[in-house]
């Protein structure tokens, strides 16, 4: 049985609101410089939903009339053009930042907002943090599945499984039909984090939990805005690689052979992440 974590709006939630005006306001901290100018670009999805897409992970803004809720939050310098994007389609402080999964592609401004709002991730996330000394570290975890409720607005987070790692989730929001997918349905093909409890055999059925969601539009973790088929798609391809390469490796195969099914093919089928981790892949398989 799934436990749920209500978060809900409270004082504690004003206070952030205030401490946010303060902070955006505060000019940069000292010693810190900014290694890349950031190259972004916000677009609307649907009423009071935006993506921002350039560096990094892509980043969703939901925008309600107590504040914002925002999934992901890019690379370290991409900060200060997030809030900016932000103040761009709306007057509200950022009150929640939703993280997908540890990596820094999407997490990397967290020590930015953690002053100001309430950061969310699976406990699995949280754990790979840790353990990777990640900076930005957030203070609320949830197991399976939470739910946020802001300005009248509902949006969920849950946890299907291992794929990317062993801490992705998905954010659903319901009223609009719309999952952001995190990189468990980034557009560079499935790329397993081993390190980090990512798992190729177990990603096709994580995806087939996913599917369960009544969703109509995609915002992936890399990659522009698609539709529900382009998960469906993934799936299939997140299936066929374990099956494929069992069956290989079952022929008799050896990994030069295995190898070049996904260098011949074009599309997702064409992975050099499947090629690069094709070791790791056939290890865990054997299990």
């Amino acid at each position: 049985m799934s436990r749920t974590l209500l978060v809900r709006l409270s004082a504690v939630a004003i206070a952030l609101g205030c401490a946010w005006i303060a902070y955006t306001q505060a000019p940069p901290q000292q010693g810190k410089q900014q290694a890349k100018q950031p190259n972004n670009t916000i677009s609307k999805v649907a009423d009071d939903l935006y993506a921002i897409i350039g560096d990094g992970g892509n980043s969703t803004v939901y925008v309600t009339n107590e504040g914002v809720i925002l999934v992901d939050d890019k690379f370290e310098y991409d900060g200060q053009d997030i809030v900016d994007k932000v103040k761009s389609v709306t007057n509200q402080p950022i009150k929640y930042v939703l993280n997908t999964h540890l990596h820094g592609d999407h997490t990397g401004s967290n020590e930015r907002f953690l002053p100001t709002a309430e950061i969310i991730a699976t406990k699995n996330a949280r754990d790979n943090m840790v353990k990777n000394k990640a900076p930005g570290v957030m203070r609320v975890v949830f197991t399976d599945e939470t739910d946020i409720f802001l300005g009248g607005k509902e949006v969920r987070m849950k946890w299907y499984g291992r794929g990317h790692t062993n801490g992705d989730a998905v954010v659903y929001f319901p009223a609009l039909r719309i999952l952001a997918s995190g990189d468990i349905g980034a557009n560079n093909g499935p790329n397993v984090d081993y390190a980090n409890g990512g798992s190729m055999k177990e990603w096709g059925a994580t995806l087939d939990g996913v599917l369960k969601l009544d969703f109509d539009t995609v915002i992936p973790g890399h990659g522009p805005v698609s539709k529900r088929q382009y998960l469906i798609d993934y799936r299939d391809i997140a299936t066929k690689i374990p099956a494929t390469v069992t069956s290989m490796v079952r022929e008799g195969k050896g990994k030069d052979d295995i190898a070049k099914v996904f260098t011949t093919n074009g599309g997702l089928w064409a992975n050099p992440n499947v090629v690069n981790k094709l070791d790791q892949i056939m290890a865990e398989l054997k299990n």
